[in-house]
This record gives C-alpha cells, structure tokens and sequence, in this order.
C-alpha cells in the first residue's frame, strides 16, 4: 500500500499515521524526521539541505524530493509506504508520481483526514503542556486535576507558542494555500480519498481502514 497522507495541522495525523504503519506493516516517512537523518549523518543531500537552513532560507524543491526519492529508494519501502509531510505542493505531487511512474508504480491513494477548522482551534489552543517533567494536558479534553497544576509535579502548565490561537490561525492559513491545490490535483486524478477525523481516535482509525480496504480491492 502506497499512500500520500494529508490533513491539516491537528488532525491527529501522526497519531493515525502510526496506526496504518503498524496494520499494514509500511514505514511511515516523515519529512521531517529524514531530513533530521540526512543533516545529522552529514550526508551529501543532508549538507545541501542544512546549508539552506543555516542561511534561513526554505529548502529548494528539488532537494526535498532528492531526499524523499531517495528515502523511497530503500528495501523497507518495497511492499509500499506511508508519506507525511510530502508532497506539500503541486510540483512535488508530480516529480513523486515521475519517480513512481518510472518504476511502473503510483500511490494508492491519498488519504485526507478531514477536521474542521473550528475544531482544530478548540484542539490546539487548548494544549497545556508541563514545562519541568513535560506531560500533556488540554483544558476540555484532558484538564490537570488542580487548575493550570501538572498532576504529575505540580509545577504550573504552560501553552505553547505552537498553540495560541493567532498561531494556529497562521498555520491553518498556511495549509490550506499550500495544501487546497494538492487536494484538487488528487482529485482530478481519482486518487482522493476522504476521511471524517472528527470523534475518538479509534473511530477515526475504523474509518481509516475502511477507506484503505475500499481502495485495495
């Protein structure tokens, strides 16, 4: 199984991610974390990208999709893999299915964990993380048992920068100028599929699978 995963910041796509990795025993790739890999272990790809990143400037198309072809290059990518994080724009969309397509594979699917916008912003800015020992809270959700306390330490909970509404709005804003293209390109290429991420993450993952069993068969 081959999938492009897609979704909003807060969708709960890492979470799912982990999931279909495990069930369908496909690496979860993301860019984040291969691009940490190459830039520690100083590879010739990882040097270019840094030297981008040293200077503040965004890395070049072209390098990221070096770094993810080479990434799906490798033998634990043979029987499919899970992509987050990339593609993140049209032009990477179509040099992936370039690559794919010179080895006479495509995607199976991409897969949109779709969360309004509303509920993002209840589900972000409601994070509270503890500072000192690092445990998780959300006001609604998950609240401390003593008001703005850490159950576990008692030091007091803290909310992110990542996470204050002017934050999150800017990332939303983000995403979906980068992202409403993608979705529109998958489209057209009956290759979209969609999934409700709204209610209990086991829910969302009955979905999930449902989705990928439609798509398999």
């Amino acid at each position: 199984m081959k999938i492009v995963l897609l979704g909003p910041p807060g969708a709960g796509k890492g979470t799912q991610a982990k999931f279909i990795s495990e069930k369908y025993s496909i690496p979860h790739i993301s860019t984040g974390d291969i691009f940490r890999k190459n830039i520690s272990e100083k590879t010739p790809l990882g040097v270019k990208a840094k030297s981008y990143l040293d200077a503040g400037k965004l890395v070049p198309d072209e390098v990221t999709i070096d770094i993810v072809k080479d990434r799906l290059s490798m033998k634990d990518c043979k029987n499919g893999f899970l992509l987050d994080g990339f593609p993140r724009t049209v032009n990477q969309a179509e040099a992936l299915d370039l690559f794919l397509n010179g080895k006479g594979e495509q995607i199976d699917t991409a897969l949109l964990i779709d969360v309004p916008k509303e509920l993002i912003l209840e589900r972000m800015t409601g994070r509270r993380v503890c500072p000192s020992c690092g445990a998780s809270y959300h006001i609604k959700f998950n609240p401390t048992k003593v008001k703005g306390k850490c159950d576990a330490c008692g030091a007091d909970v803290i909310q992110r920068k990542d996470d204050t509404e002017s934050t999150v709005k800017d990332r939303l804003d983000v995403y979906g100028k980068q992202t409403q293209p993608l979705i529109g390109y998958y489209e057209k290429q009956n290759q979209l599929s969609k999934v409700d991420g709204t209610g209990e993450i086991d829910k969302v993952f009955e979905r999930v699978i449902n989705v990928l069993g439609a798509v398999g068969k």
